[in-house]
């Protein structure tokens, strides 16, 4: 528990040597742990759930690694050539950044330094970053100056993320700087596309960033549960599973 809650997350094969003992017997500790809800299961391993502080960020790029790089890819897909679009703080964001650098003609706008310093490596489209406070520990640029400066803009498509989603489709974050950054891009974008692993849905998260029916497409690595894609049918807003079958580009 205590490396879980250090790191964010743990592996059957570290502790496995770590404690010299089979994988057998963490994986049924781990079990047990899961079971009285002091973890959440993932797989090869468990993450130390919380609902009012988020993982640490290098933690949250292990958190659903090979999910948001499927999303990341699937998401970019849905972007064309020559258009505008805003990506948000997020480490599933930085993986659909990492897919549009095959693409040509992008005005990107973003309160997210490393999604800058991903597509700046793409010398075919245009990068504009927001000014505010730069958030130590993700890089994010918060405050009303960075809202101020989105607002300017209206895009063909807003790339963002959330922390967790509630099972009545409330979109959640910890950061209320944050949300109100992220609800000024979905205000500013024609189409808005949602990009969320299934770990999204398990955990919580006590500032409210809106609602499903605000979103245009979600993209995520596995079917929703029922009343996910009931509120999703409800609203029109359509599903995009970027599954694990069939090879997808690195």
């Amino acid at each position: 528990m205590a490396l879980a809650r250090q790191h964010g997350r743990v592996d059957v094969d570290t502790l496995a040597i770590q404690f010299a003992v089979t994988p057998q017997t963490i994986r049924k500790d781990l079990n047990e742990l899961c079971e009285r809800k002091l973890l959440n299961r993932l797989h090869g391993g468990a993450a130390y759930p919380s609902g009012v502080t988020n993982y640490a960020y290098e933690a949250r790029r292990h958190l659903a690694a090979e999910g948001k790089r499927r999303i990341g890819l699937r998401a970019a897909e849905l972007i064309p050539d020559n258009a505008s679009l805003v990506l948000n703080i997020g480490t599933t964001t930085e993986q659909v950044a990492m897919a549009l650098r095959r693409h040509t003609g992008l005005m990107v706008v973003t309160n997210n330094i490393n999604v800058a310093n991903i597509l700046r490596e793409a010398a075919s489209s245009e990068v504009v970053i927001a000014g505010g406070v730069v958030r130590h520990a993700d890089g994010g640029v918060v405050g009303e100056a960075a809202v101020d400066f989105i607002r300017q803009f209206r895009v063909d498509y807003a790339v963002i993320g959330a922390s967790a989603i509630d099972e009545d489709g409330t979109l959640l974050d910890y950061d209320f700087r944050e949300v109100k950054v992220a609800q000024a891009i979905i205000e500013t974008a024609r189409t808005t596309i949602l990009v969320a692993d299934s770990m999204k849905l398990t955990r919580t998260a006590p500032v409210r960033i809106g609602h499903l029916d605000q979103i245009d497409v979600l993209v995520t690595d596995e079917p929703p549960p029922p009343s996910i894609a009931a509120i999703c049918a409800a609203a029109g807003v359509r599903i995009e599973i970027a599954s694990s079958q069939g090879p997808l580009p690195s």
